[in-house]
């Protein structure tokens, strides 16, 4: 097979890189990741040079190159259509791209105070009453979807792309120590414990401190 090649950002920081990359690591397909280093001198240069749009993450498949996160996803969806990355059923489907299309245009006050620092602990930081009320509705996102799956950890059930849109709040919420509710800590909990996640985790700790993040 082609081999599959995902541009990410630092994985420490770069959310929407996270989310194509647990959706590659769900489908058990062999894939390689390439790290464009944020905030650097050459940083722009290096992304213009595989996305005109100035953005990561980028998939690779031989001749073809996929930017944005949920586009990636999609196309990994069609590659590997028995990882079952959407719900089965039509009802659950339709809702879960809705949760996702509300994640990837929406949230704006939790990506402006509680930016991503997978491996960051700032208590307190950033509990703006705007961010709040977002964080208070991804909850409600994760309790009405937790609600109505049925057996396993994940929003339906199994793992699906919408865990991989929500993924990166869960880091948020753990680094920001946002109040959780049951289904909330359990679910984080779940969505950390899966392999892949811990493997960018540790691929992360190799990476260094950016300083406007310290």
């Amino acid at each position: 097979m082609t081999e599959l090649l995902l541009h990410v950002g630092n994985k420490r920081y770069s959310s929407w890189s996270l989310r194509p990359y647990l959706a590659l690591a769900a489908t058990g397909a062999p894939f390689r990741t390439q790290v464009i280093h944020l905030d650097e001198p050459d940083t722009q240069r290096n992304i213009l040079a595989i996305n005109k749009a100035g953005r990561v993450p980028v998939l690779r498949h031989g001749d073809l190159w996929v930017h944005d996160s949920l586009a990636i996803c999609e196309y990994v969806n069609e590659l590997f259509p028995d990882a079952g990355l959407w719900p089965a059923d039509r009802a659950a489907r339709a809702r879960a791209r809705a949760i996702v299309a509300e994640m990837h245009a929406g949230f704006p006050a939790l990506r402006t105070h509680m930016t991503m620092d997978l491996l960051g602990s700032r208590p307190g930081v950033g509990h703006t009453p705007e961010a709040l009320a977002e964080a208070a509705r991804v909850m409600e996102i994760w309790r009405e979807a937790r609600a109505r799956a049925k057996g396993g950890p994940f929003l339906f059930g199994t793992f699906t792309i919408a865990d991989a849109f929500f993924a990166p709040v869960t880091t948020r919420f753990t680094t920001y120590h946002v109040p959780m509710d049951e289904v909330s800590q359990a679910y984080v909990a779940a969505v950390q414990a899966l392999p892949s996640f811990q493997a960018w985790r540790d691929d992360a700790r190799g990476e260094p401190e950016l300083p406007d993040h310290k």
